[in-house]
């Protein structure tokens, strides 16, 4: 069934809907103010109940691909270039490439390459790194909502997950999280800036709350988003590891480097606990040299680099702008997608921006419908919000 809702009725009802605690992620001006998506308990009902995306058959007819928080100007040219290059290289093992890339991460990281681990993608360490802890059971801890690989890869294997709801100001509440350590406590997940909110847990914290709890459990900080920042130097934990601490970093390619589809990412993390995975799987045998080779490229495209940065800025602030005086409220982002909400079910907004031929992705958080749009060039966010303001006004 179509909703029949204009923009002006949703408004009236929202304002109305934030009066109640269960709206606490209701479309006022006073969101921050509110509990965070409704804020359910621990362990308790997750908050992300559905994670809607167009069929992949039908994805090679968009003209605005917003859907998998992709970079739309990568690879680099010099990636492209080392790609091609090295095809003549396919009839051998990875081993060199992955030994100097093992060494420029190191140095780029200022670690040991012992402290390094390559993997086709920083999902791939995700999910092997969810096996190696918790193949006999325990329970994992992690914001709730946030990226989901990890903990449902855990899950599958008998491991449990304590779901531990984001404050009201979207970040992760690190207290809470801390409390919920007990002795079946395998790891802590955190992905920061998050995904889907694309907020962030400021780093003071987030480093306090590391060397507190570290020693209890290892904890996961998944930064695939932070190269994205003006100062993402500056907001990583990768150098508690050098103090001693038991903390696993991951980053990926796909995002600044634009090589989602080319699967390249890295761990950086205690010797003893890289070990935890790789007496399991060898991890770099999932990789190409190609795509190897490529990414040793892209690492020294510094300009490159700056300009994803700073065009996604522009066009990320331009689509937050364009999602207020639409009447939503989006959520503040640090990374390549903004979080929405909308004012109709998700799967029909969804149909009806595909019939405009722009994908986004679509959440439904503790019962209310949000969309995720992710940062494409700047004629893929006119064309988004031109689509979105048809829709729904």
């Amino acid at each position: 069934m179509k909703s029949n809702v204009n923009r002006r009725t949703w408004l009236k009802q929202s304002a109305f809907a934030a009066s109640s605690v269960m709206a606490g992620m209701a479309f006022s001006n006073e969101l921050l103010a509110k509990p965070a998506f409704g804020m359910k308990p621990l362990s308790g009902k997750p908050s992300l109940l559905e994670n809607y995306f167009i069929p992949l058959q039908d994805r090679a007819s968009l003209k605005a691909r917003l859907l998998a928080n992709e970079n739309p100007w990568g690879p680099s040219k010099k990636a492209v270039a080392a790609i091609a290059e090295s095809a003549s290289k396919g009839n051998r093992y990875v081993y060199n490439s992955s030994m100097k890339m093992v060494e420029v991460l190191a140095t780029k990281e200022g670690v040991a390459k012992d402290n390094i681990l390559l993997a086709a993608g920083s999902t791939d360490l995700l999910e092997k790194t969810a096996f190696a802890l918790c193949m006999k059971g325990g329970n994992v801890i992690s914001a709730d909502p946030s990226y989901m690989s990890l903990v449902k890869t855990a899950k599958a294997i008998g491991a449990t997950w304590k779901n531990i709801p984001l404050k009201a100001d979207y970040s992760h509440d690190l207290d809470a999280m801390e409390k919920a350590i007990d002795a079946e406590t395998k790891l802590i997940y955190v992905c920061n800036p998050n995904n889907p909110t694309g907020t962030i847990t400021p780093i003071a914290d987030l480093k306090a709350f590391c060397k507190r709890v570290s020693s209890k459990c290892p904890v996961f900080v998944d930064e695939a988003y932070l190269e994205l920042m003006d100062d993402g130097g500056l907001q990583t934990t990768a150098g508690l590891i050098t103090e001693g601490h038991d903390i696993i970093v991951c980053r990926t390619f796909s995002k600044i480097h634009g090589m989602a589809g080319l699967r390249v990412g890295y761990m950086i993390a205690k010797p003893e606990r890289i070990k935890t995975i790789t007496q399991l799987v060898r991890t770099e045998m999932g990789m190409s040299v190609t795509s190897i080779e490529g990414a040793l490229a892209s690492l020294s495209d510094v300009e490159f680099q700056t300009f994803t940065r700073t065009n996604n800025k522009i066009n990320r602030d331009y689509t937050f702008e364009e999602l207020k005086k639409a009447g939503l409220n989006p959520i503040p982002s640090y990374t390549n997608f903004i979080l929405f909400p909308i004012p109709m079910p998700t799967k029909e907004l969804l149909s009806k921006m595909m019939e405009k031929s722009v994908g986004i992705r679509g959440f439904e958080i503790n019962g209310k419908q949000y969309g995720r749009v992710s940062i494409g060039t700047m004629d893929e966010m006119k064309l988004f919000a031109t689509s979105l303001n048809s829709i729904i006004s």
